[in-house]
This record gives C-alpha cells, structure tokens and sequence, in this order.
C-alpha cells in the first residue's frame, strides 16, 4: 500500500473537483480500491502503486481538457474512460477489472460471477440508468447492491435507496401482524439481507438511523429528487407503467440508478398492467441507458434452480402463449395498487 499526494498549482481546484467535489468523486469512482481525499488545493491517494500512477494519469487528462474548456462536467471525466481503445485508461485500473466488488464483513470478497453480472458492474461505469433483468438467482440485485455500497464507500454518492413495489403475492397484508412498518418489512427482507452481507450491523443500524441508507417501498418515492444518490428499484416487473415513469423521474444530479426485474415473476392481478418491458422498449435506444439481461446461465445459487427455472420457462411458454413477459401502456394511476395496498395496511 502507497500514499502519495498531489498539489495543485495555478488552477483553482474548485475547477477540477467541482461543486461539493462531484467531479473529482466522479474521478475516484473509477478506481475503487484506491483511496482519494481532495482538501484544499491537494488531493491524497492511498492505494497500489499501479492505481495511483493511473489515477495521476487520468487527472493530467481532466486538467488538459479544463484548458480547453470553459468549464468541466460529469460527462467530460466520464469521456476520458470512453476515448480510442489504445488510449483507454479503464483496463490499467486493477480496481476496476478486478471480478472483486467490495469487501464484506469479516473481509469476505463479494466478486462478479458470471458474465452478466461483470457487464453489470462495467456499465455501471458507462451509464447512469441501467435495467438488469432476467431470472431468479441471477445475482441481480445482489450484484447491484453491492455496487452501491461499494459507491457509498468510495464516497461517490452520499447516500443509498434501495426500493421495491409493496405488491402481495398471494398473501395479505393486511392481515399480517404489527405496524405499517412490521406489514412492509417482510418485502423488503431481500434488501435488508444484501446490505447485511456487506456492512457490520451496527455500522448499518447507524447508516438508516442516519438516512444515509434509506428502504422503502416504491410509493415513498413520489415527490422525491434523489441527488448525489445510489438508487435501486428491485422487482419492477410489479410497476406499473406509470409508477415506473413516476421512479425514473425522481432521478437528480450524480444519481445512479439500476432498476432490476423479472418478467416471467409478475405479482399483479393482470399480468399485462406491468410496464418494465414496455418501459424498456421506450428507453432503450437512449445514450447513458443499459439494458442487461440476465440468462439460466447467470444463476448462481443451487444448481437445482437453473433446472427449476427453465422447467416453469417451458411450461409458461405452452400455456400463456404470448403473455409472459408483456405490458401495455394501459395502466391505472401512478397510486395504484401500491399506495391503495398501504393505505388498507395502515389501517389493518
């Protein structure tokens, strides 16, 4: 492990760290083990040798192109990691292809896996929308959120949301014991069960005490503007179209969302009232929008499931012809069932 420090000399550093340092997070965000701490006109990197020398290299680049313009954007350090392939500073970064995401409790190394979910972790470099979709025990959302804490770490972002649609699936909420808070919990027990892997329980406790990681479901989102912010929408096959324009739309100044899903797993009343893949059709040709999907080949948990799913597969192929996986831009209100399933749980 090296330390070196970096002076900056006749150019206010407010121009290549930007307003509350977003530009130069952004910077740092490319090099996740490396360590980067902009104060004053310096900026102090803690990491390998090979990181440090990269990173060097990369800002001499944010600083050539600040001489050539007026001002620097998000979008200019992005091109940097986006020029020529011989000039291309990504694959010098250890960090960054390295299969290693983040390190978990008692140092346990949470990688990518399978193809897809080393995609994922590339585009998240690449774009700031990104829909993984595809089957369970794809590592998805697990992948996503790690992520995020791994963003939250490296103080890309300042905080993490992470969101699924209180959608019943066969069961009731109403008739489950406790508060709203008891009620809601249960569907939001994947996220929980994520973070826990990769954050110490106390330091977690005082992270949501905080705010600094917020789970909620989707209808807490309404109204919101989510800035400097890691956010994630976990099974948004059960959106509507217009709850899923209503999430999209919340999205501010260095935000990163990655919305995950599975159509083949839709828990509304009428299949067809799901708007992810017709949301999907509408965005996807949009620079800065990912779109991964997921294969029984990404599945990652007992090898019993990749069977199971593709068994349910052949089986939905011959008896819902034409209706696994379909959405029509006919949807009730962005309130819909979600907040009408709130509101009957609040008073359960």
């Amino acid at each position: 492990m090296s330390e070196k420090r970096i002076e900056l000399h006749h150019i206010d550093p407010v121009e290549i760290f930007g307003v509350n340092d977003r530009l130069i997070l952004r910077l740092g965000g490319y090099f996740p083990k490396l360590k980067v701490i902009a104060r004053g006109n310096s900026i102090a990197l803690k990491g390998c040798d090979k990181d440090i020398a990269a990173f060097e290299k990369a800002l001499n680049r944010v600083i050539e192109t600040r001489g050539k313009k007026r001002s620097l954007s998000i979008d200019d350090i992005d091109a940097i990691f986006e020029s020529e392939p011989q000039e291309r500073l990504l694959p010098e970064v250890s960090g960054v292809n390295s299969d290693i995401i983040v390190y978990g409790n008692d140092g346990k190394s949470i990688r990518a896996r399978t193809k897809n979910q080393k995609k994922l972790v590339a585009d998240y470099y690449k774009h700031d929308l990104i829909f993984a979709l595809g089957p369970a025990g794809t590592g998805k959302t697990y992948t996503a959120i790690a992520l995020a804490v791994r963003a939250l770490k490296n103080r890309e972002v300042k905080k993490l949301i992470l969101t699924r649609p209180a959608v019943e699936a066969g069961e009731r909420l109403g008739f489950l014991p406790g508060d709203l808070k008891e009620k809601l919990d249960p569907y939001l027990q994947p996220l929980y069960d994520a973070l826990m892997d990769m954050i110490p329980s106390q330091k977690l406790k005082q992270y949501m005490e905080d705010g600094v990681i917020q789970i909620a479901p989707l209808a807490y989102m309404r109204g919101r503007t989510l800035e400097s912010a890691f956010v994630i929408l976990d099974e948004a096959q059960n959106t509507s179209f217009g709850q899923l324009k209503m999430f999209l739309t919340r999205m501010g100044e260095n935000a990163k969302f990655i919305v995950t899903g599975d159509a083949t797993q839709i828990d509304l009343p009428n299949r067809e009232d799901s708007g992810l893949i017709k949301g999907i059709s509408l965005l996807k040709s949009i620079k800065g929008i990912s779109v991964i999907n997921f294969t029984r080949d990404d599945i990652v948990r007992h090898p019993l499931v990749s069977k199971i799913v593709k068994a349910f597969e052949k089986e939905e192929e011959t008896s819902l012809p034409g209706t696994a996986g379909t959405a029509t831009a006919e949807t009730a209100s962005p309130e819909s069932s979600e907040s009408a399933t709130a509101e009957a749980a609040s008073k359960a």
